[in-house]
């Protein structure tokens, strides 16, 4: 009987010891999977300046290539960069963005091997059928829907919430089924862009610290500042062409940096 009652202790013993070393394997697992997600700080440059943009022509998912003055700028934000080692590269697949995200892969110094990655999600706001007409003409249209004249909507000013639901209200009435993609309401813009920074995020921060390039387009950028903090509010005028805005990623949450920063463009100029 003792035999018996010893052989049982010492199974349940052996339970035990596997058991507890099975959790502190677990444990350690964890531990060493949390150390690995490191800090992101992402580099969110405004594309160059376009043709579309010196014509003043509504230029959202509609795409046209940077003019030469617009490559210069470019060219030097990528000089100013130079030293800043990037582990990823992502642009939306608007071929201005890419267009930016090449040029500056090309100056920088310290990336070599890097390639860009494209995503849809961090494309310009839509407009639908006002894409490639004059930004007057749009412009005009929301004043009136509002009743007001265009100078005096101009003054007032406008959020690019309210921006881009005023312009997705409109083209319900203006766009045909089948002959043009209809243009976004706030919503749908943020959540697309929400999803492409997470998933981008939380990828990359599983190779340790690191900067991540990211192209993308002026309201765009404004629309992901605003979803981090609500309210965001943009400096006049806008983000510039080749600006860079930094954007930090750590345990889970977005710190908003620099914003609209020109000194790498005139750090750049200056090599010449």
């Amino acid at each position: 009987m003792k035999k018996q009652m010893l052989k049982v202790l010492m199974l349940v013993c052996g339970l035990l010891l596997v058991v507890g070393c099975s959790n502190t394997s677990a444990d350690t697992k964890d531990k060493d999977t949390a150390a690995k997600d490191g800090t992101v700080t992402f580099y969110v440059v405004r594309h160059g300046k376009t043709m579309l943009n010196t014509t003043d022509r509504v230029q959202g998912w509609s795409d046209a290539v940077l003019t030469p003055a617009g490559e210069d700028i470019v060219t030097d934000a990528g000089k100013g960069l130079k030293d800043v080692k990037f582990g990823s590269a992502y642009s939306s697949d608007s071929g201005r963005a890419i267009q930016t995200a090449d040029i500056i892969l090309k100056e920088n110094k310290k990336s070599d091997g890097v390639k860009l990655q494209t995503d849809p999600r961090f494309r310009e706001f839509n407009f639908g059928s006002y894409e490639g007409d004059l930004n007057h003409n749009m412009w005009t249209d929301i004043a009136k829907s509002q009743g007001k004249i265009l100078e005096q909507w101009q003054s007032e000013g406008i959020s690019p919430k309210d921006f881009a639901n005023s312009v997705a209200a409109l083209d319900k009435d203006r766009v045909e089924a089948g002959t043009n993609w209809p243009a976004e309401d706030y919503a749908t813009i943020t959540a697309r862009l929400q999803e492409g920074i997470n998933e981008v995020a939380k990828k990359e921060s599983k190779k340790g610290d690191h900067n991540v390039l990211l192209v993308s387009h002026g309201l765009s950028i404004g629309a992901l500042l605003d979803s981090i903090s609500p309210g965001y509010k943009l400096p006049d005028g806008g983000l510039k062409n080749a600006s860079v805005t930094k954007i930090e990623y750590k345990d889970g949450k977005f710190t908003i940096g620099d914003v609209n920063d020109l000194s790498y463009i005139e750090k750049g100029s200056k090599e010449k």
